[in-house]
């Protein structure tokens, strides 16, 4: 009887691993603490540009040409793998903490209209707010015809999200930061701490959820968006280091129209009923800060500010199957990793931000046509 207990019991145990093993999925987060890490063995690499200072989004108008925004308030343009000396755009902008000229995207007309949308803080009183701005390029290559779709955007020296893409359903995609207020995230009618979704004039689309702009909520510091080939959205998350005495709990999400995401709720791996779960997580001794998100071959990628790599993601059958860390410390802070229209990984270095080391040639444009095996 002794031993056909034993038995029993073991054979119990290898049905819960089993269980546990088959059991992942969108609402089953996969934990990431330890991913295989890579260098650049292998890999094709070459510095496209040097000498910028705090690059946010790189944006590509065509094969050989292509704008890069500077917090501080340039729009570039980067041209045949040359960065002209002359910006297209000089903003007034308020460049601190966080804050500045921070993300750009292109009129998916912009063959027709010519349309550069940026996100950028401005000064209200003592306070730090942002707006979403259009403004058109003409023959000289210069923004010109500003016009101000959105302001009043809560800011702060931190949390201000500030990444715009434009989604296959040609609307206009906005993440913005919870300023610090960690309570507005919650709110539905705060435009803090949200996905926004927009016309290309700014008006409120028909179909979204609440009646006004907010696409989802409940996010603390969203830097990332992505759609892939079935027109899911992604969206990557700064989890709450050193707040709240927590530490990392970075997120990679799958975003749903009206969904909640949590924060300050919940945060990483944590459940409620009601709430969105990231499909990937940081745990809860890694931050890895993540600050941008694109798709390339079916795979996603974000670049990590403090834990300074660049993070493949493989996603099979509606779940993360695997995920590795490349290039890790090699390049620094990565803020921006964009696929360019010649199919390579373009990344932009944050170096200079007052939370990095700078090296010679920094902050840099690099471009990655073959990554390591």
């Amino acid at each position: 009887m002794r031993n056909l207990a034993i038995a029993v019991i073991c054979l119990l145990t290898v049905v819960a691993v089993g269980i546990a093993v088959v059991g992942g999925s969108f609402d089953r987060p996969r934990t990431a603490p330890s991913p295989t890490s890579v260098s650049q063995s292998g890999s094709a690499i070459e510095t496209v540009a040097g000498g910028l200072e705090v690059p946010w989004d790189i944006a590509f108008l065509s094969k050989t040409k292509a704008l890069v925004t500077e917090r501080p308030g340039r729009v570039r343009v980067l041209e045949n793998d040359r960065l002209r000396g002359e910006p297209a755009l000089t903003l007034a902008t308020v460049a601190r903490g966080e804050g500045g000229l921070q993300g750009m995207a292109i009129s998916p007309d912009f063959e027709r209209d010519r349309f550069v949308y940026l996100y950028a803080s401005e000064s209200s009183g003592d306070d730090l707010t942002n707006q979403v701005v259009r403004y058109r390029l003409d023959d000289a290559d210069k923004l010109v015809n500003e016009r101000v779709l959105l302001d009043d955007i809560p800011g702060n020296a931190n949390h201000n999200g500030g990444r715009l893409r434009f989604g296959p359903d040609r609307k206009l995609y906005v993440t913005t930061g919870d300023a610090q207020d960690p309570d507005l995230a919650q709110e539905q009618g705060s435009l803090a701490g949200k996905i926004l979704r927009m016309n290309p004039d700014g008006s409120v689309p028909a179909d979204n959820p609440f009646d006004n702009l907010v696409w989802s909520f409940g996010h603390r510091n969203p830097q990332g968006l992505a759609w892939d080939s079935e027109g899911r959205l992604y969206a990557t998350e700064h989890g709450p280091t050193g707040e709240f005495g927590l530490c990392c709990r970075d997120e990679l999400n799958r975003i749903e129209r009206g969904g909640n995401y949590g924060w300050p709720l919940i945060t990483g791996t944590e459940r409620r009923f009601g709430l969105g779960m990231p499909i990937l997580s940081s745990g809860n001794s890694v931050a890895w800060a993540p600050a941008s998100l694109t798709i390339k071959d079916g795979r996603l990628y974000f670049g990590a500010l403090r834990d300074a790599h660049l993070h493949e993601v493989t996603i099979e059958d509606d779940r993360v199957s695997d995920d590795r860390e490349l290039f890790k410390d090699e390049f620094g802070r990565i803020r921006t990793v964009a696929t360019g229209p010649d199919g390579a990984l373009y990344i932009l270095t944050s170096n200079r931000d007052g939370r990095g080391e700078p090296q010679k040639g920094d902050d840099r444009i690099i471009r990655v046509s073959r990554l390591p095996e």
